[in-house]
């Protein structure tokens, strides 16, 4: 489970689409009003486990990677440009690096990095059908819209590499090349060859959207999807934690000051309550995908084993 991932095929992923939409709207946007380090520890560890139950490994070297880039950038730039602060580090070119801009910039780069975190869970549990779902009755071209973005880099991505294996089958590979022209000539081949393909398969797929009746008035789209008892339990109990952790930020204990002097929030019993009604919130659906993973391997080790029925013929 840790290498490949649990993928799209989870227990949280089996809820109506609209359950999937208001936990990572919750996750999301309490993330984006947060400033305080509690908050941000607590958010940021729940992106990255529930990111690495669903992505596996490599999944984990993309977090790595955001969460470092992002610091390094944030930080460097606010650090840089902003020299509001009374704590000074250090002086560049007369101008005043202070403490609490580096902190400052610290905050928002952590807090980018779990929100880009979570939009890439969002992406593997919110999928292109669940999207025209959500948004095809009320905004149907928003829907089309976000299901082709959300779709094209990992196409494009898959096409690249199918184009690169038939280059390197053909002995045209960038390895093979020597001098720097030749690899850059051989790699704006191969993106000529992406974007012709893309480009033809957008053609065609528009002709197919026309053939089918897209955009007719009272055409209607097929779905299975259900809203039961067990999705309106979930949005209580989400809304049940939120609650509490959006009563903590009306009380200001999501929140931090950075200037003139950075002060560390109290972690006082109100901060306490809010913060771990937000953990619990956002590892409820990492729960439910672990518990429903035990099950199954749970249901496989038995000993019910599944016999497929088998057609004989009848004795003569």
């Amino acid at each position: 489970m840790l290498k490949e991932g649990l993928g799209e095929d989870t227990e949280f992923s089996g809820f109506h689409p609209w359950v999937n939409l208001i936990f990572f709207a919750l996750a999301i946007g309490i993330t984006m009003f947060s400033q305080s380090p509690w908050f941000l520890a607590v958010t940021t560890v729940a992106a990255w486990i529930y990111s690495v139950m669903l992505g596996g490994v490599k999944q984990l070297r993309f977090n790595i990677a955001v969460t470092a880039w992002s610091v390094l950038v944030f930080s460097l730039i606010n650090m840089l440009f902003s020299h509001n602060g009374a704590t000074v580090l250090f002086y560049i070119s007369g101008n005043r690096v202070t403490l609490e801009a580096l902190l400052y910039g610290a905050s928002m780069s952590v807090m980018f990095a779990a929100m880009v975190i979570w939009f890439s869970c969002f992406n593997v549990i919110m999928t292109a059908e669940k999207l025209i779902y959500i948004f095809g009755k009320f905004a149907p071209v928003l829907g089309l819209t976000l299901s082709m973005i959300f779709r094209y880099i990992p196409l494009l991505k898959a096409r690249f590499q199918e184009i690169r294996l038939g280059q390197e089958c053909l002995g045209r590979n960038l390895d093979r090349q020597k001098s720097i022209i030749g690899k850059v000539r051989q790699f704006g081949k191969e993106i000529s060859i992406l974007i012709s393909w893309s480009l033809e398969s957008s053609i065609e797929g528009a002709d197919s959207m026309e053939a089918r009746g897209y955009g007719l008035r009272g055409r209607t789209s097929f779905h299975l999807y259900r809203f039961t008892t067990r999705d309106a339990l979930f949005c209580l109990i989400i809304a049940v934690f939120a609650a509490g952790a959006v009563y903590g930020m009306i009380n200001g204990k999501a929140s931090t000051m950075f200037y003139p002097v950075y002060k560390m929030p109290p972690l006082d019993a109100t901060a306490a309550f809010s913060m771990m009604s937000f953990a619990a919130m956002l590892l409820v659906p990492a729960a439910m995908d672990l518990y429903g993973e035990i099950r199954w391997k749970k249901s496989g080790s038995s000993g019910e084993v599944y016999v497929p029925y088998e057609e004989t013929e009848p004795e003569i």
